[in-house]
């Protein structure tokens, strides 16, 4: 482990250990993106998201309620700054730090809709995330059946309309379910962002920098025994056997059967035999 991203380690895991409600997402969002720049100046960037808020604030028109300081943070941030979906490069990861996202003015989801999180907690405008299959939106938590879908140009969508998007990502295979307009807590929105990222860098066969997501993960959520397994899968990949090993064990240990408890242990066999050679 690089001494860089042992701080990395260390800062992430004091901020998740925190009581839930008390976890900032944008300093921790920072956080998880020095392991990628290890010289990013956090202060620097919440300054930025500072910067923004200051001047949504002149766009506010006195007396206004919750949802039209929204709608004027949202024609802020999406028309006259022009933050965006990259949905022509979708799975680049730069997409899924918020420092780039704060340069480029590119994100997916969960980026922008952090940023317009972060940028209404500064103006007393409190948002939750609405973590739904493959799409996540915003909400405020005293407006009923209205959601923000930043990635769409903070476009307001009705639960209907929610379902329709559902059903358009999926394609009509994943049936409906009211629960996907459940609020994410803070440890669950951390774990989607850094499950996405996880995903983009396997999908790369970046295993080096998937395993560095795995440990993050981890750290969000100890107990997550099948992100233990894969990575043990990846350590195996990089030939840290020992580590490998020692999740996959644990894995193992956790009462999976049949054919992937089959398949694991045969991967523990070899993995002891090429410890003890």
């Amino acid at each position: 482990m690089t001494s860089e991203f042992s701080n990395t380690l260390t800062d992430f895991r004091q901020s998740v250990l925190l009581p839930d409600n008390q976890i900032d997402l944008g300093h921790a969002a920072l956080i998880i993106a020095t392991h990628k720049y290890p010289d990013l100046n956090i202060q620097r960037e919440l300054g930025l998201l500072d910067s923004l808020a200051s001047v949504a604030e002149t766009r506010i028109p006195q007396h206004s309620d919750s949802l039209q300081k929204i709608n004027a943070i949202s024609t802020y941030l999406f028309e006259e700054i022009e933050f965006r979906g990259n949905d022509q490069d979708y799975y680049n990861p730069k997409n899924s730090y918020l420092n780039e996202v704060l340069t480029t003015r590119l994100g997916i989801p969960i980026t922008l809709s952090l940023l317009f999180m972060e940028v209404s907690k500064r103006l007393s405008v409190d948002l939750v995330s609405i973590g739904m299959p493959g799409h996540l939106v915003i909400q405020h938590p005293d407006i009923r059946d209205v959601f923000i879908d930043p990635f769409h140009g903070g476009i307001l969508l009705s639960q209907s309309e929610c379902l329709e998007r559902v059903n358009s990502i999926t394609h009509g295979k994943l049936p409906w379910n009211d629960s996907y307009l459940t609020p994410l807590s803070n440890h669950e929105f951390l774990a989607r962002m850094l499950r996405n990222l996880k995903s983009i860098y396997l999908r790369e066969s970046s295993y080096g920098e998937a395993q560095i997501i795995m440990n993050l993960l981890l750290e969000v959520n100890p107990e997550a025994v099948t992100e233990r397994r894969d990575r043990g899968i990846v350590n195996f990949q990089l030939g840290n056997y020992r580590d490998s090993l020692d999740d996959l064990e644990i894995y193992l240990d956790s009462g999976i059967s049949g054919s992937e408890a089959s398949s694991i242990t045969k991967l523990v066999w070899k993995l002891r035999d090429l410890l003890s050679a």
